[in-house]
């Protein structure tokens, strides 16, 4: 019996992370499900009886799991909040760039204008 839940659970494990692309919420449940197991089967080992090893497994893999989901869930939600800012921030930074080329635009069209417009003969007439 031991052999199958250490193989099962060994097999769910890699064939998850042979999966790829997986989610913080997705590798914590299945690390907490691993490690649930694992120590439920080693406690479950040291109490009387044959079946307590399984049980023991069942059980510390249903709570890893619920705590691994759990931690993999805040997880993911952080790296969601931090790509959302990271996405502000590079909109942010292309609108600032654009309002900075527009300026340009516009001063090298004001300087433009004042040299289009400039008159040498009112200079020799006295002016300026």
């Amino acid at each position: 019996m031991k052999r199958l839940i250490g193989t099962l659970s060994l097999a769910a494990l890699l064939s998850g992370c042979a999966a790829g692309g997986l989610t913080a919420r997705e590798k914590g449940l299945l690390g907490g499900t691993a490690i649930g197991a694992g120590t439920g089967a080693l406690i479950g080992s040291q109490v009387d009886g044959r079946d307590t090893t399984a049980k023991g497994a069942a059980i510390g893999g249903g709570i890893g799991a619920l705590g691994g989901w759990l931690v993999g869930d805040q997880m993911e939600g952080q790296n969601q909040r931090q790509n959302a800012q990271a996405y502000e921030l590079d909109r942010q930074r292309w609108e600032l760039e654009r309002q900075r080329r527009e300026m340009e635009d516009l001063r090298r069209d004001r300087y433009d204008s004042y040299d289009r417009g400039y008159d040498s003969s009112y200079d020799r007439r006295g002016g300026y």
